[in-house]
């Protein structure tokens, strides 16, 4: 297991778009499984549907690509380096995603050849699957802060 603080050195991302609580399970090189615990306290929330709050497609897709980035970065031959979203494709949403919700996302790295990969995911709440997808990404050195 992975908690948020190896998560922040790990990924260059940073509240509000640190979008990974923690790792529960990961295979370098093969699979990873993150978890996001939804809260009504997430900023999107006041703007997105209020009333009937639910989280944007697009942050759940980056919640998947975020535990996705771990199995690519839990390589020691990858440091100094982050994953960046070349292609999003075959994405559909199937259950929405609501404050007190724990988003488990399940990815798993299809091929990596010259700093490029591919990924297939699901993202589920409570057994029920919100939204599958499959990514490109690209590897960059990262950023200096």
């Amino acid at each position: 297991m992975i908690n948020i603080q190896d998560i922040m050195k790990c990924l260059p991302h940073r509240y509000p778009m640190l979008l990974v609580d923690r790792i529960i399970d990961v295979v370098p090189g093969k699979t990873c499984t993150g978890l996001k615990n939804v809260t009504a306290n997430e900023a999107f929330f006041q703007g997105h549907y209020p009333g009937m709050p639910i989280m944007p497609g697009v942050l759940i897709v980056e919640a998947m690509a975020q535990a996705g980035a771990v199995i690519i970065l839990s390589d020691p031959a990858h440091e100094g380096k982050v994953p960046v979203i070349g292609s999003i494709e075959h994405v559909k949403f199937r259950h929405p995603v609501t404050p007190g919700d724990q988003l488990i996302s399940k990815l798993e790295l299809l091929w990596f050849r010259s700093g490029v990969g591919k990924m297939k995911g699901e993202a589920c709440v409570n057994g029920n699957v919100a939204a599958t997808l499959e990514l490109t990404f690209k590897l960059i050195e990262r950023p200096e802060p």
